[in-house]
């Protein structure tokens, strides 16, 4: 590494150990909530064009993105975070040479992982996709995205194992210039893949996929050109590559119960809106758009939780329990105060969000019946995901999994006696999702407080 690089490295874990917390919160988190709210706008541009083709490629589309956001969340959030966890505790105590051999796991780690979506989406799609309700040119839209989406699983996951290595050696700003030119890159490149362009033919739902991999694929090789060009932090070539299992262990200790809250999620998600479907067509669609602005929140909590999760690592790696707790609660309070205010905006003005989707009064009713309950819990919903990814940066994830299984016991079987023993209104199951938001975030806090970070 030459003397400069190394001068901003040294720079930069000093920052994470000693300068004052908010200002260094909000310079890690900054950039990445600007490169997230770059992929909230790809995923809307890509409904739109392929919203040109038809109905039948949207509803092909519908089929297969909670599984691409699944692979989204687990590479980029779930083992990510893992791996951002575990390079920056390594660098907090000092040791260089383990975090180039974590990065190196890591990507192994990403290999198999990739392998392992590829075969199950190309193997198993029409099969998965006729049983979520595709049919006919519906499925031949969902299988021709699927097929080459997951066949570059390897890709995605490589950029965003790449990214999360980066991030744990505390340069948030790289992964979020590589997200945004990326997203300005795919505007550009999509429509003609889908479209074609003079007398090149396009390639149609395939061909929105194709963009996302070659732009996934030229991020992927700018971040491996800082990681191998001596740069940075963490250097991949100037160690030997080989298999070290009490490196894979560190990283999968962390990542395999994180991997397990996005399914624990949109299991919640499912259950709700399965449940909210009794109440008829109107309702479902009520609380369809309403839950939407929840969407709107995961670029910021994920913005500033990647944040805490190095600046969590780095504090613990280097034996600072003390500023790694008022990290995590300075973090949470932050998230909390951005999301609470949303919440509350959306709760005494549903119109603001709901006038945007619908005009259809059955719809507004249902919707702001909803945002005027669950919005007043949205700060606990931004304080839970905000500790959630402070838990990873200290390697304590048993709680943020409990808190996530909790949540959906209180939606699934709350609801379901609500909804078919007691035939309850739509608002005392609102209730209960908020509830859940509730159960999630004090279930977290709550270990936090007692001490489960615990030294061990």
């Amino acid at each position: 590494m030459n003397t400069r690089a190394a001068g901003a490295t040294a720079s930069r874990t000093r920052d994470l150990l000693h300068a004052p917390l908010l200002p260094t919160l909000f310079r890690l988190a900054t950039p990445n909530v600007i490169g997230l709210f770059a992929t909230t706008v790809v995923i809307g541009y890509d409904g739109y064009i392929l919203g040109r083709l038809g109905a039948d490629a949207l509803a092909g589309v519908a089929l297969v993105f909670p599984l691409s956001m699944l692979m989204l969340q687990m590479s980029a959030g779930g083992i990510g975070g893992a791996v951002t966890a575990a390079v920056a505790r390594a660098l907090g105590g000092g040791r260089g040479e383990e975090a180039n051999r974590l990065a190196q796991q890591a990507l192994l780690i990403a290999c198999v992982l990739a392998a392992l979506f590829m075969l199950a989406m190309l193997g198993l799609g029409r099969t998965i996709y006729s049983a979520m309700g595709g049919r006919a040119t519906a499925l031949d839209a969902a299988l021709a995205y699927s097929t080459v989406l997951f066949g570059g699983a390897l890709v995605i996951w490589l950029s965003n194992i790449l990214a999360a290595i980066v991030r744990g050696a505390g340069n948030m700003l790289l992964p979020s210039l590589m997200l945004t030119g990326t997203a300005a890159v795919h505007l550009l490149l999509c429509p003609l893949l889908v479209f074609g362009w003079g007398p090149l033919a396009g390639f149609g739902v395939a061909g929105a996929a194709l963009s996302s991999l070659c732009t996934s694929a030229l991020g992927g090789v700018l971040l491996a050109a800082h990681l191998f060009g001596g740069k940075g932090a963490v250097q991949l070539r100037r160690a030997g590559w080989q298999l070290r299992p009490d490196l894979l262990r560190a990283i999968l200790r962390v990542g395999a119960p994180a991997s397990l809250s996005p399914v624990l999620s949109n299991g919640s998600i499912a259950a709700a809106t399965a449940l909210i479907g009794s109440y008829g067509t109107a309702a479902l669609a009520g609380y369809g758009v309403a839950a939407r602005l929840e969407y709107i929140m995961v670029p910021i909590a994920f913005g500033f939780g990647t944040a805490l999760t190095t600046l969590v690592a780095t504090n613990m790696g280097a034996g600072q329990h003390e500023r790694a707790l008022r990290a995590t609660w300075t973090g949470g309070g932050v998230v909390a105060a951005i999301t609470g205010a949303i919440g509350i905006v959306a709760a005494i003005a549903p119109g603001l969000w709901m006038n945007h989707f619908s005009s259809d009064p059955a719809v507004l009713e249902f919707g702001a019946a909803y945002l005027r309950i669950a919005g007043a819990c949205y700060g606990l919903f931004g304080l839970g995901l905000a500790l959630f990814f402070a838990s990873q940066g200290a390697g304590r994830m048993f709680w943020p999994l409990a808190g996530s299984v909790t949540r959906l016991a209180v939606v699934a079987l709350g609801g379901w006696i609500a909804v078919h023993l007691l035939q309850a209104p739509a608002s005392t199951f609102f209730f209960i999702i908020a509830a859940g938001f509730t159960v999630y975030a004090l279930t977290i806090a709550a270990a936090i407080r007692f001490g489960s970070w615990a030294q061990r």
